[in-house]
């Protein structure tokens, strides 16, 4: 019997996409943690202008060519892709190690935003094709734990840099994603179910237009709704990844040594947990009531209303802390369900299109309220920036309650 076509198999490839997802997260968020031990052979990342430079052209590259990477994974094979995206952003990080000049990385650092791109569309929509019912609300939960893991792990470049190099650092890393590329080569395969060739009718998808699927998702009013749903939490979900370690130093009153571990654990201990309970509580909720999942992503959004608030005003450690782990857990129940009801509206043919528009959105909204929640740190008013996040976020909930009414789990 192949390997494919047996039982755990669904659960055998969450399980080798979570550690490239771990992967995916890790070798992004290196960089930021290595800037110290990188100024000493690079002189321009003693400017903080520089350094913001490398990290935002990451993001607007990475959001630019997600749509395309959804489109591209709609009509290929996406184990391909994923082996494809995660053997180049490995090398790039290897390359990395070599680098001797700024503009050295900012090349690399653009390149690796194409790479990893490919990889989200195309393992999110290969995870909703092999597990079609009860269990998928908690399959992409699991693999999102991964993300969380590796930007975790990332956070340590600079122990590791300090121990070794960061050019070492880099370089060894680099080849463990290399290595793990050609392991998936042999490992990792497509729902044998499903057909790159032919759409529904039988018509070969060399002849459809190569924007049909961009066209049937921006076509169906639901997604727009959905896309909205998708963009608004991320704002504050960007806040927190870039905002908090400051919000908890300014409302603590606590040096950053203290403020930037504190903050990171809270929401990286309660994301974990809310992935892993919003993807178990929506694939069963989901088996009594069509609106299961919906309701289930209601919840934990709702989570991240009242603790955004007190992530705003809070000035106790327990009112901080517990705001922060209020907001990771619900953010991980909305986490968990996004591709799950994405399922519920678009077709299985163009799923890793409209994730990809999801994913650009996310990434700008995040780039614009990273830069936005600047002005308000330097005016002093990072607090209520985070309080009137709220707002958007409640909109966004009432629209999804209101509107979205799918008739199945799984839209063929």
């Amino acid at each position: 019997m192949r390997l494919q076509n047996k039982k755990y198999y669904p659960w055998m490839a969450v399980a080798l996409l979570w550690i490239v997802a771990l992967l995916n997260y890790m070798d992004r968020q290196m960089l930021s943690t290595m800037q110290s031990a990188m100024k000493a052979d690079i002189v321009e990342l003693n400017k903080a202008e520089a350094f913001g430079a490398l990290m935002a052209v990451f993001l607007w590259i990475y959001g630019f060519v997600s749509p395309v990477a959804g489109i591209v994974a709609d009509r290929v094979s996406r184990k391909w892709l994923v082996v494809g995206s995660l053997f180049v952003w490995s090398a790039v990080t290897f390359l990395m190690g070599y680098a001797t000049s700024f503009n050295q990385l900012y090349w690399l650092r653009a390149f690796m935003g194409i790479s990893e791109a490919l990889y989200i569309p195309s393992a999110l929509s290969l995870i909703a094709d092999w597990h079609s019912g009860k269990s998928r609300s908690l399959a992409i939960g699991t693999h999102m734990t991964g993300l969380y893991v590796g930007q975790a792990i990332g956070g340590f470049g600079a122990t590791i840099a300090a121990m070794f190099s960061w050019h070492a650092t880099f370089h060894w890393f680099g080849i463990i994603g290399i290595v793990y590329s050609l392991i998936l080569m042999l490992l990792l395969h497509e729902n044998p179910n499903r057909s790159i060739e032919t759409i529904s009718n039988g018509q070969s998808k060399k002849g459809v237009p190569i924007f049909k699927g961009l066209s049937v998702v921006l076509s169906t009013w639901a997604f727009w709704i959905i896309l909205f749903y998708f963009a608004a939490p991320s704002l504050p979900g960007w806040a927190t990844k870039n905002w908090l370690p400051t919000l908890f130093a300014e409302n603590l009153n606590i040096p950053m040594s203290q403020a930037g571990p504190i903050s990171t654990i809270t929401i990286a201990i309660s994301s974990f947990i809310g992935v892993l309970a919003g993807g178990y509580l929506s694939d069963r909720w989901v088996q009594k009531n069509i609106r299961g999942r919906i309701y289930t992503s209601a919840i934990g959004l709702g989570m991240t209303i009242p603790a955004l608030l007190l992530l705003g005003y809070g000035h106790t450690l327990i009112a901080v802390v517990g705001a922060g782990l209020f907001f990771g857990v619900g953010y991980g129940i909305f986490d968990a369900n996004n591709m799950p009801i994405l399922c519920q509206i678009i077709s299985s043919k163009y799923r890793a299109t409209a994730y990809g528009i999801m994913n650009m959105t996310g990434v700008f909204a995040g780039a614009a309220v990273t830069q936005l929640l600047g002005k308000w740190t330097d005016g002093g008013n990072l607090g209520q920036g985070f309080a009137l996040l709220s707002i958007i976020v409640a909109i966004a909930l009432c629209l999804q309650l209101y509107f979205l009414r799918p008739t199945t789990d799984n839209m063929q």
